[in-house]
């Protein structure tokens, strides 16, 4: 009897930047899945290209499953670059917010439509 070696590769992994693209004069990026420091870099390339050339970035987090302090850097740094506004956060995304008391700064909406829809924030008094 002739036996198959065992296949222990694992299957490739899904990359953290779903798709990007303009709506309505906003640059989105979606992510998806884990986000840590062994995955974020497609996204920090996503997000500082999206920075480089339009005003309000929208990263839309819904299918974020989870994310580290290397995922918390990147958000703060984008929002230090541009009007970052995070779409639809999942609880993972929410809680890392809120943990790091950022959430007050770094603004969120509860879907992509309302994050596309916003007003400009007004300028400081």
């Amino acid at each position: 009897m002739v036996r198959e070696p065992l296949d222990n590769s694992t299957p490739a992994a899904q990359p953290v930047v779903a798709a990007e693209g303009e709506i309505d004069g906003c640059w989105v990026v979606r992510a998806r899945g884990e986000i840590d420091s062994d995955s974020v870099d497609p996204l920090f390339i996503a997000m500082w290209q999206a920075v480089a050339g339009h005003e309000v970035v929208v990263l839309e987090a819904s299918a974020v499953t989870f994310a580290d302090s290397s995922f918390l850097s990147l958000l703060i740094e984008m929002h230090q670059r541009t009007r970052l506004r995070v779409a639809a956060p999942a609880a993972a995304v929410t809680r890392l917010l809120r943990t790091a008391g950022v959430d007050r700064v770094i603004r969120t909406y509860p879907t992509l439509e309302s994050a596309l829809a916003a007003p400009p924030p007004s300028p400081p008094a």
